[in-house]
Formats: C-alpha cells, structure tokens, sequence
C-alpha cells in the first residue's frame, strides 16, 4: 500500500491521509487547516487525487482540524461513505453545519472588502447547505466491531479519549496474499479525562501513524489543575473582574461543567465562593453539543455512569446557565456583574469568544483562562505567548488582564501518556510515522520512542509519500503530486 501525508504534517492541522492498495482508495480524516494566514489558504486548494475516485474516509474524530474539508471534499465529488462512531457522527452534523455557518458570514464580510476595492469575488470553501448534504455520506460503526469494507480492508475504531465518540483506527490490508496492518492513534487523550474513558489499548501493529501534539511536554497541571482553576477564578472575583474562558466547544467546555459539577457539594469557602457568581456557557454550538453528550451515554467512564444511574445530570449544576440568542451573548458584556464565561472558538479565531475578549482583555481586574491547545498562528496563541497587543475587528486591543494557562485540561496526552500508550503494545510497530505536532515537539518525540523502545521513526512532511509491507517494511519514499502517480 502507499500512504501519502496531505496535512497534520510538522503542524497540528489539516489532518489528512491518502491511502491506495492495489484496488482501493481512502482517506483517514479530512481536517481543515486552522492558524495564520499561509496554513488556512491551503482548505481552497484542489485535493491532489480526484475525490470521485475515493471508496470511503475514516474519521477519527470531530474536530475541524479532522473532518472540517469533508463538506468540501463533497462539492469536489466525493460520495463515497464517511465511516465513524455514532457519537463522532452526530457531533460532526451540528459542527460542520456552524463551520459552514461561519465559512458563509466571514465569506460576506471579505466580499464587500473586496468589492470596495475593486477586486474580484471569493466564494465560501463551503456553505451552511453544502455541510448539511455531505452528512448524507455518514454511516456510523460501533467501537470494537471488525468492519469488512471489501475483499482488501478491514477496520476497527477503539476509544481514544480525546473528546466524544474519538478514535483510534486499526486497519488491516491484504494484498497480493500478504496482511498488512496500519494504526491511526487520531488524537489521544489524556488519562482521568472527565466523562471519558482512557485511550484503549492496541495489541499490534506493523506500522503506527502516531500524534505528537505534546510530544515535548508533561502536564504539570494534572494533579491539582481544578484547585488551580478555583483559586484563579476566586483571585479574579475578588479583584472584580470576569472570568473569560476560550473553550472547544466540544470536549473541555463539558469537561469543566462536569468537574464543577462534582464539587457543588463542597462545603468550603473556596468552592462557595466560585459558585457565588453565573457560570455561562455563550456557544450555540457548545449547547447542541451538551445535548449529544447526553445523549451518548454508552461513551462515558463509569464514575460518569454512575451519577447517571443514581438519578443524577452531572453536566449541570445551580448557577450554570444557557446563553443561547446574540442579544444575551451580547448581554454579557453589558452587565456590571461578575461572571465565567466560556466560550468558543477554543483557539479564539471565530465566534463570541472573540467578542469577550474585546470586551475584557484591556481590564486590568479581568483574567483570560485557556485549557486547551492554541496553535500557532491563531489569536489564542497570541495571546497565550505574551502579546502585549493584538488586533480583533479592525482595533489594536491591548492586554492588560490575566492571561493564565491549566494544561491539566488539555485532551491530549503529554509525552509521558504518548510513551505510555506506545508501552502497552504486546507487538511493537516496526515504523513510526510522527504526525500532528509542531516541529520542535515531533523531533523531541521521536528522539524518546527511539531511546524507549529503539523504533525507527519517520517525521513525513506535507505531500510525503511511501510505498509499505509488512514484510518488507518502508520501500520507497517520494513526493505525492499527481493523482495518477500512485504506486501501490
């Protein structure tokens, strides 16, 4: 088979992988490219492969980085089947239909700039419609179910406890009477994640294509990260200031419902203070996504389960409110009292969160709170790495609040949980292929798994492709251009 790396390659977007064997064709996730400018032109540029031609795409889970092209991979012709969890399914459905949402209004925006200056129109990558029409092509598979997709490959998706419904990919090729098998990890998470369960373990394999988001770090917050969060929540009431949370809307943002939700019980003035003021969830998107999580039970770990039987909502709480209309996201920010907001985007590119921090970041008594990964080239990132300005709806904003950090909320594995992961299998990869991570934490990553288990690694980049057997191993190695040059 020959695998060729389309994204997610010495970056953390675009998550994109072109597998051909000897008769078929297929995709391992479809992400969209996310950060500065340079990383998002690529989603306007032609797939190199004719997408009519693809059988069938594997989604390991719903973030756009992983499924966020789908809608435009559908318009280029592709309709074949997008295979995922039923949980990854549903999820997909309500965040593509807002990315199509967002593609749409920031499209409009760009068109009247652009007609003012006297250039030509550029469409949207997709619309709200076109989101909408490719969830026709989602056929959703049970975790642990061997899946017979035709006479060459077979699959298995097992939980990766990165956010809901997320997946590691297992797939078997046979060609030319010899089985070889591939492993996707997706996104793994971090062990004790809230709501999910650990990563499951993977017997074998005879390559791996592994995530190295925090190849070159550990979670220092782990232990003590919702004590962390309290005392700077409280810090920031006392000085009487908003808390600003940027949030993916789907992982961390319920992850911390659920965490608070497990200490409304607590008697201490810490925690009685914390729940003294709102807590608001301001993302239409994170609400529809609260409501699957609901709905999708049979993917919580058992602590999970069991407040669930005890007659239990662990992801609600008193004080905790919906703001689901713009008028009361606007709301927010007119009123004197003090409030958590969390919001989306989670990178602080698009959505309220951007209007939030407009409205706090030049407050001295305000604190901006990140729990998830910020990439580079986006405003979260800015932000995070010390900007003493940045620039949101045409104003140069300057930073004045608190910029703090919990990497304990992070739904990635550190590079302790990445090693540790690796550790379980009972029959090592012979390759490794280092992906979805930035190059210092790829190169760092790759330096530890060849002094933990002496495993050659491969750091592929964008339009890498390889020719692979099991028995033979790596064949060849070139660069991916035209879609009638594949070898298999």
């Amino acid at each position: 088979m020959k695998i060729a790396f389309l994204g997610a390659a010495k970056t953390v977007t675009g998550s994109c992988y072109y597998i051909q064997t000897k008769n078929s064709k297929f995709l391992v996730d479809c992400g969209m490219f996310q950060g500065n400018s340079n990383e998002v032109a690529q989603n306007g540029e032609p797939f190199p492969f004719n997408p009519g031609e693809l059988q069938f795409i594997l989604l390991t889970h719903s973030h756009l980085d992983h499924n966020g092209r789908i809608p435009k991979i559908f318009i280029d012709g592709f309709k074949g089947q997008v295979i995922a969890t039923k949980a990854t399914t549903e999820l997909s459905g309500i965040i593509l239909a807002d990315s199509g949402h967002i593609q749409e209004f920031e499209s409009e925006g760009a068109k009247r700039k652009r007609q003012r200056a006297g250039k030509p129109e550029v469409k949207p990558l997709y619309t709200y419609q076109n989101a909408v029409d490719c969830l026709s092509l989602f056929k959703s598979i049970n975790y642990g179910e061997v899946v017979e997709l035709n006479d060459e490959i077979k699959v298995k998706f097992s939980d990766a406890g990165h956010i809901l419904g997320s997946s590691i990919i297992e797939i078997w090729v046979t060609e030319n009477g010899e089985e070889s098998k591939i492993v996707f990890s997706g996104d793994l998470g971090n062990k004790d994640i809230p709501i999910l369960r650990d990563p499951s373990v993977i017997e074998s394999a005879d390559f791996l294509v592994m995530e190295s988001t925090y190849g070159n770090k550990l979670h220092k917050d782990n232990g003590n990260k919702l004590e962390r969060f309290i005392d700077i929540v409280n810090e920031t009431i006392e000085k009487g200031g908003n808390v600003i949370i940027p949030s993916f809307a789907v992982g961390r943002t319920q992850e911390i419902i659920y965490d608070l939700y497990k200490q409304r019980e607590r008697l201490d003035s810490k925690i009685k203070k914390l729940f003294s003021i709102p807590v608001i969830v301001d993302s239409p998107l994170a609400i529809s996504a609260t409501e699957i999580f609901r709905k999708n039970l049979d993917c919580f770990d058992d602590e999970a389960r069991e407040y669930i039987k005890n007659g239990d909502n662990p992801l609600d709480f008193p004080g905790l409110k919906f703001s689901r209309t713009p008028e009361e996201s606007k709301a927010l920010n007119e009123s004197k009292g003090k409030s958590i907001i969390i919001s989306a985007s989670g990178m602080c590119d698009a959505g309220r969160i951007k209007h939030h921090l407009k409205h706090n970041l030049w407050k001295n008594e305000a604190t901006i709170l990140f729990v998830g990964y910020q990439a580079a080239g986006t405003l979260g990132r800015q932000i995070a790495d010390g900007a003493k300005e940045v620039k949101m709806f045409g104003e140069d904003i300057s930073v004045n609040a608190r910029i703090e950090s919990i990497e304990g909320f992070s739904g990635h594995a550190d590079k302790e949980g990445l090693l540790e992961w690796l550790g379980k299998f009972n029959s090592k990869p012979k390759k490794i292929f280092i992906v979805h991570g930035e190059e210092n934490a790829i190169n760092e990553f790759a330096g530890a798994i060849q002094q933990t288990f002496n495993i050659e690694t491969r750091i592929p980049s964008k339009g890498d492709s390889f020719v692979i057997t099991a028995s033979k191993g790596i064949e060849s190695e070139e660069r991916y251009s035209k879609p009638n040059s594949d070898k298999s």
